[in-house]
């Protein structure tokens, strides 16, 4: 996203996908995390489906068609791992199997990482992505509670800061890491 965007752009897209992004983070995350009594990431099922799954999938195609290859690609390849996570969430699948989904997806969001030309500011919400949905694996394959709460805690920060960078270029609120004279760093 880039406050300084021309009208007819793929800006309020992208701004949108970041939005869905990190409200479908945070209610993943928070659900890993145990932290508010009776939610759980099963809870957050439905908006994982139709916000992660659907919305971010379509704002996708929409980014492709706008020429951002970047964006459509993050989006509609994470838009596909929610509505997939969502479509599993409850069957009755080995720990392997589900471990094995999560690497999977954690390295299209290190690719994402790598890739992500926009500066730090989408880099790090890939980084934590990816952070987040291999200690989620790690602790699928070694049946370890307290690393899928780590994983959690991880994804809702991601989260946070992909709602933070959405927010701040709709509002024109100040992205800049660091010193001001730097220049601000555009979110995904």
């Amino acid at each position: 996203m880039d406050n300084g965007v021309s009208a007819g752009s793929t800006a309020s897209t992208s701004t949108l996908g970041n939005i869905a992004l990190g409200l479908t983070l945070l209610a993943f995350g928070i659900g890993h995390t145990g932290v508010i009594d009776g939610v759980t990431a099963a809870s957050s099922v439905s908006l994982a489906m139709y916000v992660g799954g659907v919305a971010l999938f379509l704002l996708g195609l929409l980014e492709y068609r706008g020429g951002n290859g970047f964006n459509g690609t993050a989006f509609a390849g994470i838009g596909i791992f929610w509505f997939t996570w969502a479509k599993g969430a409850g069957a009755s699948v080995s720990d392997e199997a589900a471990g094995a989904f999560l690497v999977l997806f954690a390295l299209l969001a290190l690719t994402l990482t790598v890739a992500a030309a926009s500066g730090l500011f989408s880099q790090g919400v890939y980084a934590l992505l990816t952070l987040s949905l291999l200690l989620l694996a790690i602790g699928t394959f070694a049946g370890s509670g307290g690393l899928a709460k780590a994983g959690g805690w991880v994804a809702a920060v991601a989260g946070l800061l992909a709602w933070y960078g959405a927010t701040a270029a709709l509002a024109h609120w100040p992205m800049a890491l660091g010193r001001a004279g730097r220049g601000a760093v555009a979110a995904g």
